[in-house]
């Protein structure tokens, strides 16, 4: 019997026949920590009292308070690097973007199994990865051990043929399935992508997907490597990461969903659920008071030229922050004028990292305000004020609503 991606990866990393359902130890290629979790994951390793065995594929990161605005935040931080050194980890500054974009682009390859404390490590399926989040105390003995234990997914194929219309983005296709299927409508599920549009997607489309996966419930979310992954990782000098990742043609799905992507529209996720979400129709012409665009959804170098493509010669009639998703895109955007261009029309730049998103720093809204932004989240509180109400959208549907003021459709502006 063939088998899904999931089934093929897990299989390779326990040395077994594994398929979903069955339970693997498997062997794991990196380890992912952010500043608001490794505090927890480290004092129970060191509960453990064991000597780390992973620690050269373990990875720090300063994220989600970078920089950090309160004195505890800025002892933990302190604490990580500390261990960090002190074990042989990777350690990554404040400064140095957000964990998910930096691993990608510095250490995912198509075949890994890589685990984090974080839930959207599920971002890393996108090249053909199996990635998913995992407790403190899991990664904790990941990192002593370099190994854990998985039970595999079940898969659900996405087929997904045709193209997007004008006006419609990788963003708008997550949050209509999402929708679709509900909250938990794949809990514990693999998604894996498929189909004619799936194939057209740039790797940087994919990832803003795969992200996402972990909003209806799934384990994580799939695509096979191709040449568009091919090219991603020539362009960032790691062509000699490139393998193929595929599923078999006779694999098992426990279900499969058909979307033509023809037929998408610019979607919006309402407040308080992700999977409260409707066409931009619906609530077009809403008065907006922030809007952020960034985040390890859509803070990535494409994201930003479609933003740019639209701010260029206006300005905006709300507070908008924009936010590099690493280092190497926030250079990349200085070098093609992206970042001149925000600022032309009002917009406040931040430094690479989460932001606003989680809710700690940078933008926290005030009571009543209404934010738009192209973060994965949009639960009370998730930035920081519980009387706020987040609204999720994609890029470009964020940059018209900052010119108008309103929540706005961008096929009007596209």
């Amino acid at each position: 019997m063939g088998k899904t991606i999931a089934e093929k990866i897990l299989s390779e990393k326990s040395g077994t026949d594994a398929y979903a359902g069955d339970i693997v130890i498997a062997r794991v290629d990196r380890i992912a920590l952010q500043d608001g979790t490794a505090p927890l994951a480290i004092r129970q390793l060191e509960k453990l009292g064991i000597e780390p065995k992973a620690s050269k594929i373990t990875h720090f990161f300063i994220d989600h308070a970078a920089p950090p605005p309160r004195r505890e935040l800025s002892n933990d931080q302190k604490f990580i690097k500390k261990f960090a050194l002190k074990i042989g980890a990777d350690f990554n500054d404040i400064g140095e973007g957000i964990i998910h974009q930096v691993m990608v682009e510095k250490y995912v390859k198509p075949g890994d199994l890589i685990v984090g404390a974080d839930s959207h490590t599920c971002t890393y399926g996108a090249l053909g990865c199996f990635a998913t989040g995992m407790g403190s105390t899991d990664i904790a003995v990941s990192i002593a051990l370099g190994k854990n234990w998985f039970r595999v997914p079940e898969s659900i194929r996405i087929q997904v043929d045709n193209r997007f219309p004008k006006g419609v983005f990788a963003k708008d296709l997550i949050l209509y399935l999402i929708g679709k299927i509900g909250a938990d409508g794949a809990t514990y599920k693999a998604l894996e992508f498929h189909g004619d549009c799936i194939k057209n997607l740039s790797v940087e489309e994919r990832l803003t997907i795969a992200n996402m996966a972990v909003e209806c419930g799934a384990k994580t979310g799939l695509f096979e490597s191709d040449e568009n992954t091919k090219r991603f990782l020539t362009e960032l000098g790691r062509v000699e990461d490139f393998r193929v990742v595929k599923a078999d043609d006779n694999a098992n799905y426990e279900s499969e969903i058909y979307i033509d992507a023809a037929d998408l529209v610019p979607m919006v996720a309402k407040p308080h659920n992700v999977d409260n979400v409707v066409s931009v129709e619906e609530v077009e012409g809403m008065d907006v008071d922030l809007v952020f665009i960034g985040t390890c959804t859509n803070g990535r170098l494409s994201d930003l030229e479609v933003v740019a493509k639209i701010l260029k010669g206006n300005s905006v009639k709300t507070r908008l922050i924009i936010a590099p998703a690493s280092r190497r895109v926030y250079l990349k955007a200085l070098e093609r004028g992206y970042i001149e261009v925000f600022l032309k029309a009002g917009a406040v730049v931040i430094p690479p990292g989460c932001g606003p998103c989680v809710g700690i720093h940078m933008g926290i809204p005030a009571d009543g305000d209404v934010c738009v932004t192209t973060q994965n989240r949009n639960f009370r509180g998730r930035m920081g004020n519980p009387e706020a109400y987040i609204y999720l959208v994609s890029p470009a549907t964020a940059a018209v609503t900052a010119i108008r003021g309103k929540i706005t459709d961008p096929r009007d502006y596209l």
